[in-house]
Parts: C-alpha cells; sequence; structure tokens
C-alpha cells in the first residue's frame, strides 16, 4: 500500500495531516474546527429544550445535523442558496452517524443541533463534519451533565468517518479533490469504534468486486481508527 505516488506525496493507505481545534467559537456548547488537509470545518453543536413534535412526551432526546459550504469554500464562488438536494442528502448522512454515538433514551427531552459550515474544500467534507460533529457533540453533552440536564453522558462509542477510493487499479485512503474527480470508485464510510455505521460507495465507470469493496473497508477501517486516536487526543486537550 505504500508504492503509489499521490499527488501531495502521501502513501496509499495515509490519511491527510488532521487537526482538531475545541472552542473554536465564543458561544456554541460545542465547536470544533477540523483541518483534514485543505478541507477545513466548522462543527457547532447548540443544546435546545425540547424535540421535535413526534418525540413529545418519549423521554427521549435527538441530535440533528444541518450542512453547508461557504460562497468561497470552492475556487469559483457558490450562491447562498436553499439547501440543495446533494446537501439535504449530506446533513441526513451526518445526522444519523451522530445518533448512532449517542443513547438517545438516556439524554432526556433535549436536541443537540451540529451545524457543519464547509469553509475550505478540498474533498472528504461529509466525513471530516462527521468526525468533527463527534468532538462538538461530545462537549455539548459534557455542558449538558455540567448543567444538570441530564445524570450522565450518554455517549454509546467514538463515531468518525473516512472516503476511500479506487484510481488506476489502487486504493487511496481520504482522497482529496483531484483523487476523489478521477476515481473509479468512490466511499465513504462510518464506523462506531470498530463497527460500520453506514458505508456508501459508488462505481463511476465499471462496476467493482467484492475483492476490492473488501480492500476498501480495510484501508478505511485503518484510517477510522487513526481519527478517532485523534479525536481521543483532542478531547483529552
Amino acid at each position: 500500500m505504500t508504492a503509489v505516488t499521490r499527488i501531495d506525496g502521501r502513501a496509499a493507505d495515509e490519511l491527510r495531516p488532521v487537526k482538531i481545534q475545541r472552542g473554536f467559537l465564543k458561544y456554541p456548547e460545542g465547536s470544533v474546527l477540523i483541518s483534514t488537509g485543505e478541507t477545513k470545518v466548522i462543527c457547532t453543536a447548540t443544546v435546545e429544550d425540547g424535540v421535535p413534535g413526534w418525540l413529545n412526551n418519549s423521554g427521549q432526546g435527538w441530535v440533528t445535523a444541518e450542512y453547508a459550504m461557504l460562497p468561497r469554500a470552492t475556487e469559483d464562488r457558490t450562491n447562498r442558496t436553499k439547501v440543495s438536494g446533494r446537501g439535504a442528502e449530506i446533513q441526513r448522512l451526518i445526522g444519523r452517524s451522530l445518533r448512532a454515538a449517542v443513547d438517545l433514551k438516556r439524554m432526556g427531552e433535549n436536541t443537540i443541533r451540529i451545524d457543519c459550515d464547509v469553509i475550505q474544500a478540498d474533498g472528504g467534507t461529509r466525513t471530516a463534519a462527521i468526525t468533527g460533529g463527534y468532538v462538538a457533540l461530545c462537549d455539548a453533552l459534557q455542558f449538558m451533565f455540567d448543567m444538570d440536564m441530564i445524570s450522565e453522558i450518554p455517549l454509546l462509542g467514538h463515531v468518525a468517518a473516512v472516503s476511500v477510493g479506487t484510481a488506476d487499479d489502487e486504493t487511496l485512503l481520504d482522497l482529496c479533490y483531484v483523487e476523489d474527480a478521477r476515481a473509479d470508485v468512490d466511499m465513504n464510510v462510518v464506523m462506531r469504534d470498530t463497527d460500520f455505521v453506514e458505508v456508501q460507495g459508488t462505481a463511476e465507470g465499471p462496476p467493482f468486486d467484492r475483492g476490492t469493496l473488501d480492500q476498501m473497508l480495510t484501508v478505511a477501517t485503518k484510517g477510522i481508527q487513526e481519527l478517532i486516536e485523534a479525536q481521543k487526543k483532542a478531547l483529552a486537550s
């Protein structure tokens, strides 16, 4: 897994440099700036009293997410618009992924809203949002505990995500934009600790076989374990 030469000089199974900065903003209950290479995402967590109507009187909490990209997060400016179909798909993925980290029945009837704003995009924005959003979520849960809103912190494990793909018959971890644009197969993998939460994979050209899938999942698992270590380091700081 080290023979291929990538645009940024990484080995095929090497993550981009990861930096997770907690307490990035003053006001949210949790806030993180996560950088994965040149991709940068601000993740904030807001604690709200109450839950969506369909959860009223259930005793259960809720975690939800919103995702947006700033107009100059990309090389060309994009207009500020309502959530696109792509954006809606991404924020549903982030919400599902982060709910997997929490025992909602132990949250009380409270909501944590995770806002993920991409300030610079170079591939892997949704996976960075999940990985950084988890750290913001942890800080929001700690706030709830400190404020006696919950009697215990109801985490079930660490949740992180990474992209993986194939190009020129090589399996590549954590694709930057140039690699993603030319990938034969593109996949996003979300895990809670050592178990899979969600796997989204697409063949951009010919279909891929089971051996390729297994190889991609092996490489993604390695990357996610490294991301979880980065989360642990950030949360311990």
